[in-house]
């Protein structure tokens, strides 16, 4: 728990006033905060509320277009997140910048390895510093181990620790638990308490409330680019009621209230019986499947609940023709199949929204148009090699309109839309198929607590049209207020299976941790 402080500490960083403009919009309007040594700053907001711009700014990346800031005593205006670094902010980002085939040691001392007498690189010297860097933050590895053979949650240390190397007064952590479990969350709060203790400043970047409030001393909101006001911790930890009413202006009863009405379920669409994989080379760490049965109706949302490493991810991939099947069988509407690759499946009529939308959902650099249309350019190509471009333009707006999806236009690059409206984007390019089975995969990691909620809307609207929908989800509540029937997995294994209405927190827990099974 944060320690309350003896006395005022000084200021190590003031933003005043930031503003900042991108071809006429506005990111950031007249944003001010301040973080002082030795303490936790939660910055919350929903997507599109201007965090990550001001990371950018803070990082280097780009300057304001107004305001100041002052960091150490002294005006702060980085040319570059090299800069920045040097300068004494780092910035760890959601999506890790650890280079996989290089050991620990390389990683943290990238650019700047110690050298002997005659410049060539001191591997002694680079590895007891780096043992010793690790230890900081709890890691007992050894340091000329290669990164690829780390967990999401090493990783995320390796990190920090490199970060430390660098000497840094304020660390930035942009998301750093999205991807862990809930051990290795505790862990990374211990080691985040540890840095508090050592003078360490930490601006933390969240959409997980309950990880902000457990942390933080204060926390900064900010909401359609402005500063929605400051919340301070006072005596315990900051109510989450009042963080999600700062952020979306409504009640926190509002985030996950179960729909009224469902759609009745009907008949089975996709049945799956013993189903098992092989473990792949490339990927050590990717759980094996061991004689997984589910059955997925139409109409129908059935949520997967289960840890970090239980096969949620690896079933949606076997299922999607991305992994190999060693034995098993997956009919679909009655018949066999056998989708030897996602090509295959998307044929037959099966979407995926995968979980890494950075990485295998998105291209970054394109339009909202092509990012849309990738998977039915023959719907939308005019029979003689060419695209329709009206017709695909004009599917693009219609589902812009009805999943309301905010965004300048067709041609702006997607990476330049809010996480909530980049997974509308990919949900718009499943339904323009027409899929009899869609899996969507953490449809809402990295999306604000307002756009959870649009998102949730979304699948129950998609069931109610007869599409057999399976949401994996790390977040109870959402599989609990979004599910018509929910099965747990645990070590590549099925373990429980109810419906919807009768499952409760504690029960999912139990099943989805717990080395027991239990069935309907």
């Amino acid at each position: 728990m944060p320690a309350e402080a003896a006395s005022p500490k000084p200021v190590l960083l003031a933003v005043e006033g930031i503003t900042k403009h991108f071809s006429g919009v506005t990111a950031l309007s007249d944003v001010s905060l301040d973080i002082r040594p030795g303490e936790i700053l939660g910055l919350l907001g929903e997507n599109g509320a201007g965090k990550s711009t001001l990371l950018k700014i803070l990082s280097g990346v780009m300057p304001p277009s107004s305001g100041h800031i002052i960091f150490d005593g002294a005006d702060y205006q980085p040319s570059s997140p090299q800069d920045a670094k040097r300068l004494g902010i780092v910035t760890i980002y959601q999506e890790l910048s650890l280079i996989p085939t290089l050991t620990v040691a390389e990683n943290i001392f990238i650019g700047r390895a110690p050298v002997g007498p005659l410049g060539l690189v001191s591997w002694r010297r680079m590895e007891a510093a780096s043992r010793d860097i690790i230890a900081r933050v709890g890691l007992s590895i050894d340091p000329m181990t290669p990164v690829s053979a780390l967990s999401v949650a090493e990783q995320q240390l390796v990190e920090i620790a490199r970060a430390l190397s660098l000497k840094s007064r304020l660390i930035i952590m942009d998301e750093p638990t999205s991807a862990l479990t809930e051990t290795e969350v505790q862990r990374l709060l211990s080691i985040m308490d540890r840095l508090r203790k050592d003078k360490v400043a930490i601006m933390f970047v969240t959409h997980r409330l309950e990880e902000a409030s457990a942390i933080c001393d204060r926390m900064t909101v900010l909401r359609d680019g402005r500063l929605a006001g400051h919340l301070n911790r006072e005596g315990g930890p900051i109510a989450l009621p009042r963080i999600i009413e700062k952020m979306v202006g409504r009640a926190a009863s509002e985030l996950y209230a179960r729909p009224a009405q469902r759609a009745v379920a009907g008949d089975v669409v996709l049945s799956v019986r013993g189903l098992r994989t092989v473990r792949d080379p490339e990927a050590p760490h990717a759980i094996v499947l061991d004689g997984v049965d589910i059955d997925l109706k139409a109409g129908e949302i059935l949520g997967v609940a289960g840890l970090v490493g239980s096969g949620r991810t690896e079933l949606a991939r076997a299922i999607f023709g991305a992994d190999r099947i060693a034995a098993g069988t997956i009919t679909l509407d009655g018949k066999p199949i056998a989708p030897a690759s996602p090509a295959d499946a998307i044929a037959l009529g099966i979407g995926l929204v995968p979980e890494d939308r950075k990485h295998q959902a998105i291209f970054a650099a394109l339009g909202i148009l092509p990012n849309f249309s990738v998977a039915s350019l023959g719907s939308f190509s005019n029979g003689f090699g060419f695209m329709a471009e009206r017709r695909e333009r004009d599917a693009l707006a219609g589902f812009r309109k009805m999943l309301s999806i905010r965004m300048a236009s067709a041609e702006q690059a997607i990476e330049g839309l809010s996480g909530g409206n980049q997974q509308k984007v990919i949900l718009a390019r499943w339904l323009a198929r027409d899929p009899k089975v869609l899996i969507v995969d953490e449809p809402t990691r990295g999306v604000d607590v307002g756009a959870k909620t649009e998102v949730h809307q979304i699948l129950v609207q998609l069931a109610a049209r007869g599409i057999a929908v399976m949401m994996i989800s790390s977040e109870l509540p959402e599989v609990l207020a979004v599910s018509d029937r929910i099965v747990t997995m645990r070590r590549g294994r099925i373990t429980g299976q109810m419906p919807g209405v009768e499952a409760n927190e504690e029960r999912l827990m139990e099943l989805m941790a717990l080395d027991r099974k239990e069935t309907p």
